[in-house]
């Protein structure tokens, strides 16, 4: 759907600018009360304009899909700004790893990087992790494409294959990621992961192990459900084990000794076998990492064809609203000084428990539309709404769907007994013009409440009114408001 609006942002933008009154450009936030310029959803460029972005050019086509508010976020890097919570929790895990992990000379085993652009290629995303052409992950209604060969990182795996290619063994790569998703108090367009990954070489995996020299990385069999075709059960078993430990002590030093831990299988394209951790805390089971033996075709590729390896991500935001209790995602994007003086601890290891602020009241809309007739993506709509409301919107859920006509059988029922339909070809007709002219509406229900203030219906009036017209111009809906 965005690919086709981009022809119209040109007129579009003279639209909503004359429609708009002004916005707020000091604190990458709307001024609640003045019509935000809904022409910020048409941030992207149409095909022959030029992006900068971190101090590089890139051609737009009618891949780009970046919204300014998505765009503002872009070299924030909160996991690098001290004292704030993610920061805590990186250096909290980059202090455990240098103090366990030391390499033969004293030094730290695993180095580091955190401020890796967040611009890569559309290979480094997918096609390095193996991630097949036609996988959903790459769809553009769920990632944020800079053009057709460029986009925001949708994970930090997207740079494993280029540290591999340079020869290191044992890396954490930490940064903010960007994917389209839903609107509510645990999702967010940028968030932040840390990963991690770890080398063996034979001698390095075998060495202390009985018979260890008789032991061999490699074989070729058949791919089961426990081992890649290409690895032995004897390393597969070693490796998972090592990934497991070094885990299973991570998260003990974040939560405390007596954590419940249990392992659950699961699937991702780079790694072989794969599991999520999940953690019993206070009671309920949450999952807080994903894991496993990388592909070996990847490490393959990557030029390290003697060695054997594993790979995690975990989510900072997911872990930090965890250990310190903090109940809304947008918080951590906040500049209110009682929301980061409670993170300016002298001790990085020193217990946090978030306090409230004061929750205002929620102002709450509906908006209805007719959907188009095809290439309506919902995350195009949740976009939307997150640019012009900013965070002033908690949450967004549908919570109505309705077709017109209402159902196809009561339909097509009335007029067979009508006589009108006697052969096949009738029926052939009726379904072709019934998926002609048939509609479906979607009803929303969007919550804004300010995380400092109070808001006023009237305040809320103005920038619901330009989630409605920029509905109707940009993703070709048809309002029932």
């Amino acid at each position: 759907m965005i690919c086709s609006t981009l022809r119209r942002v040109g007129h579009m933008h003279i639209y909503l600018v004359r429609k708009a009154s002004g916005v707020s450009k000091g604190h990458h936030q709307h001024t609640v009360g003045s019509r935000p310029a809904a022409s910020e959803f048409a941030a992207r460029g149409a095909s022959g304009n030029v992006l900068e972005l971190l101090g590089k050019s890139y051609p737009q086509d009618n891949y780009s899909n970046l919204s300014r508010k998505v765009l503002s976020r872009v070299g924030r890097n909160l996991h690098n700004q001290q004292h704030h919570p993610l920061w805590l929790i990186k250096e909290r895990v980059k202090e455990h790893f240098y103090q366990q992990y030391v390499g033969r000379f004293g030094t730290p085993l695993f180095s580091v990087y955190d401020d890796l652009s967040p611009v890569v290629t559309t290979w480094q995303n997918f096609d390095s992790l193996l991630i097949p052409a036609d996988h959903p992950s790459r769809k553009k209604g769920d990632n944020y494409y800079v053009n057709g060969t460029h986009m925001l990182r949708a994970h930090t795996s997207a740079h494993q294959w280029d540290l591999l290619h340079a020869g290191l063994d044992a890396f954490l790569v930490v940064g903010d990621v960007y994917r389209r998703d839903q609107i509510d108090s645990q999702h967010y367009p940028v968030f932040h992961q840390l990963e991690g990954v770890r080398l063996f070489s034979k001698h390095e995996l075998f060495t202390g192990i009985k018979d260890g020299e008789s032991l061999q990385l490699f074989e070729q069999s058949s791919r089961s459900a426990y081992k890649q075709e290409t690895h032995t059960m004897e390393a597969t078993k070693l490796v998972e084990f090592d990934l497991k430990q070094t885990l299973t002590r991570l998260v003990t030093h974040l939560f405390g000794d007596g954590l419940d831990i249990r392992w659950v299988d699961c699937y991702f394209p780079f790694t072989h076998p794969s599991f999520e951790m999940e953690i019993n805390f206070h009671g309920e089971w949450l999952e807080v990492l994903g894991c496993g033996v990388m592909e070996q075709q990847l490490v393959n590729s990557a030029g390290a064809q003697d060695q054997i390896g594993w790979a995690f991500g975990l989510g900072l935001e997911r872990l930090a609203m965890i250990l310190y209790d903090i109940p809304d995602i947008r918080l951590f994007w906040s500049e209110d000084e009682r929301f980061l003086k409670q993170f300016r601890v002298s001790d990085i290891n020193q217990k946090v428990k978030f306090q409230p602020l004061s929750k205002y009241p929620a102002v709450i809309n509906d908006i209805s539309f007719w959907l188009p007739s095809e290439n309506y993506i919902e995350n195009d709509f949740y976009d939307l709404v997150r640019t012009i409301g900013g965070d002033l919107v908690e949450k967004v859920e549908l919570i109505d769907k309705f077709e017109h006509p209402k159902t196809y059988l009561l339909t097509l029922q009335m007029e067979w007994r009508s006589g009108k339909m006697n052969t096949l070809e009738d029926k052939l007709n009726y379904h072709i013009d019934f998926l002609k002219t048939h509609k479906t509406s979607h009803c929303y229900r969007i919550t804004y409440r300010h995380m400092e203030r109070t808001l006023s219906q009237r305040e809320v009036r103005r920038v619901h009114q330009a989630v409605q017209e920029a509905a109707v111009q940009l993703l070709g809906v048809e309002g029932r408001f």
